[in-house]
């Protein structure tokens, strides 16, 4: 009986629990690293025109005397809208008009402007396609870049010619002018330096960025000394070269081509490009024209 009473006090005794071994939780997802910050850019050299990037804050930044002006044309019609700027010097400047590529005046342009008159010449960087554009307008008033291109390519080498006349007549005759003139033109606008060179026998020097050479005949109407400057991979302009400079040194004219290995075309304006060979071009590039164009225009 003792035991009947201890197996029914053991069936109605409530039975510990058993103890549950807790789970462990599970780890959450690691957040992936940050992206490292992007390096600064590198500030820009002063010595040197500003990158197609920098040069908004550029013109904002510069202390030089810039303003729009309205060039008249002897035919008449819309007036050329032109950027000049002026040197902070005390006695008169050599003018140096800066011929725009293809794309038209840009604000980089304009910053090619102010970098020369910050080496002591009054830059003037004409708007070509003054005129030309809707409602008469001209490179800021076309829609697109490829519009812009389209009407550049439609300037004859007449017109071409007629508006840079006017534009070296307007800044030739400025009070603060010395009466010298040079060009200095960029892809398109450096194949209209080298031409203008032959069509106008008062220029005084040319400069030529990565643009093609003129045909013979008219490098033998050539006065005025010109400089070159191309990048080494830039075949198709490039192929112009040679045969230019044999053709200047037989008719005893100065040309005075240089080209830079591994820089691209259009290396002045996209400084960042090519691993560094456009930078290096054009700290090499930009000293020898200002050099050029000061022994031609003093």
């Amino acid at each position: 009986m003792w035991a009947l009473l201890l197996s029914t006090t053991l069936l109605m005794t409530p039975q510990a629990a058993t103890p549950q071994t807790p789970q462990a939780k599970p780890e959450a997802p690691k957040a992936a690293p940050a992206p490292a910050p992007a390096p600064a850019p590198a500030p820009r050299d002063e010595n040197l025109p500003p990158g197609e990037e920098q040069a908004k804050a550029a013109l904002e930044k510069s202390s030089r005397h810039g303003e729009w002006v309205d060039v008249k044309l002897p035919s008449g019609g819309t007036p050329i809208r032109a950027w000049v700027v002026y040197p902070e010097r005390k006695d008169k400047a050599g003018v140096v008009i800066v011929i725009h590529e293809i794309f038209g005046l840009s604000d980089w342009i304009r910053g090619v402007a102010d970098q020369l008159a910050r080496e002591g010449f009054i830059a003037i960087a004409p708007d070509l396609i003054s005129g030309l554009g809707p409602d008469g307008g001209g490179t800021d008033s076309v829609p697109s870049r490829d519009d812009v291109t389209k009407l550049v390519r439609a300037l004859t080498p007449e017109d071409a010619t007629a508006r840079l006349n006017a534009v070296r007549d307007y800044a030739v005759k400025l009070p603060a002018a010395n009466g010298k003139s040079a060009t200095i033109g960029f892809c398109w606008g450096g194949g209209k330096s080298f031409s203008y060179a032959a069509a106008q026998p008062a220029l005084n020097a040319a400069v030529v960025y990565y643009g093609t050479s003129p045909e013979p005949a008219e490098l033998a109407r050539i006065k005025a000394p010109v400089l070159g400057n191309y990048g080494g991979d830039d075949a198709r302009v490039n192929a112009t070269v040679g045969p230019a400079e044999t053709e200047m040194k037989k008719l005893g004219k100065t040309y005075e081509p240089h080209i830079y290995e591994g820089a691209g075309h259009g290396f002045l304006r996209q400084q960042d490009g090519r691993d560094g060979a456009n930078l290096k071009a054009t700290q090499q590039a930009w000293p020898r024209t200002v050099a050029f164009l000061r022994k031609n225009l003093k």
